[in-house]
């Protein structure tokens, strides 16, 4: 389902705001980090878009020698990269194999997640990097909730029209699970405006990102959908009309174990107050601070 949405899908050069974003974020996180990569390869067709933020980033360009893609279909290619067609729950690279493994905005139609991951940990190389960016579970929460509403007023039931997105603390618990040194999972909130509704379905054609829910479902009926969108522009809309969307950003971030490499303190073995380092007082628990005078 999702080659055949990302085939239907006009040119994503129409609506790739998100994934610029998401990119650029991508590539000023490899910017701050102090090492080079031999061989790095995306997951989803989405390496030009990150090769070119990284290009455009300072402190990045130059940081991986060699770029190669995995893709679910013939989407976007970097030119002059090897590009490998395969279905998107697979990730055919020999054990330790490459030394950085990223993906934008594309791992969120993947049904088996943990899988995936631990596919990436065993091609990674001992210190390899595994960065990627894909959407949450707040994103589309205003359509979500029309749809539903919409839905159950005029049918009296109401089926799933938005899939359901991983949350950022099950993607840090799936890092740590699959064998990920130093697992980082972090979000953020974009908020988009668009002048209808249906100026935001339109988008979501344009980038192959609408539903990919597989199983039986009833087509949407017009009266339901025009129905959603009067209630989204109703309840959405700013002073000057337009429409806001929320998207979730989670960037999840994970290291191949290797030796000599950073890891995280023992519990109660600092060597300092975290009051005094701050400079302020300690309470215990219960106590209450004395007013100043």
């Amino acid at each position: 389902m999702v080659q055949r949405q990302r085939r239907a899908a006009s040119t994503l050069a129409s609506a790739d705001y998100l994934h610029r974003r998401a990119a650029g974020d991508l590539a000023e996180r490899l910017a701050g980090i102090n090492r080079t990569f031999g061989v790095g390869v995306d997951l989803g067709g989405r390496s030009a878009t990150l090769v070119a933020a990284i290009q455009g980033t300072p402190g990045a360009a130059g940081k991986v020698g060699w770029w190669g893609d995995l893709v679910g279909d013939h989407a976007a290619v970097t030119p002059g990269a090897t590009s490998a067609v395969v279905p998107p729950e697979t990730v055919p690279l020999a054990p330790e194999s490459v030394d950085l493994v990223t993906s934008v905005l594309a791992l969120h139609t993947v049904n088996d997640l943990p899988g995936l991951f631990v596919q990436v940990r065993r091609a990674l190389r001992p210190d390899g990097l595994f960065l990627a960016a894909m959407f949450g579970p707040r994103t589309l929460s205003e359509l979500r909730g029309v749809l539903v509403e919409a839905e159950a007023a005029l049918t009296g039931g109401a089926g799933a029209r938005v899939a359901p997105f991983a949350d950022v603390q099950d993607l840090a618990r799936l890092l740590q699970r699959a064998g990920f040194a130093l697992p980082v999972a972090d979000t953020e909130l974009v908020r988009v405006r668009f002048a209808t509704p249906l100026a935001l379905l339109a988008d979501l054609r344009a980038m192959g990102e609408t539903s990919v829910l597989a199983g039986p479902h009833r087509p949407l009926r017009r009266d339901v959908l025009a129905q959603a969108m009067g209630l989204y522009a109703a309840r959405h809309s700013g002073a000057d009309g337009r429409v806001d969307a929320t998207f979730e950003m989670v960037t999840v971030t994970g290291w191949a174990p290797a030796p000599g490499q950073q890891k995280p303190l023992a519990p109660g073995s600092a060597r300092m107050r975290l009051a005094d380092a701050l400079g302020v007082t300690e309470h215990r628990a219960g106590d209450q601070p004395r007013a100043k005078d």
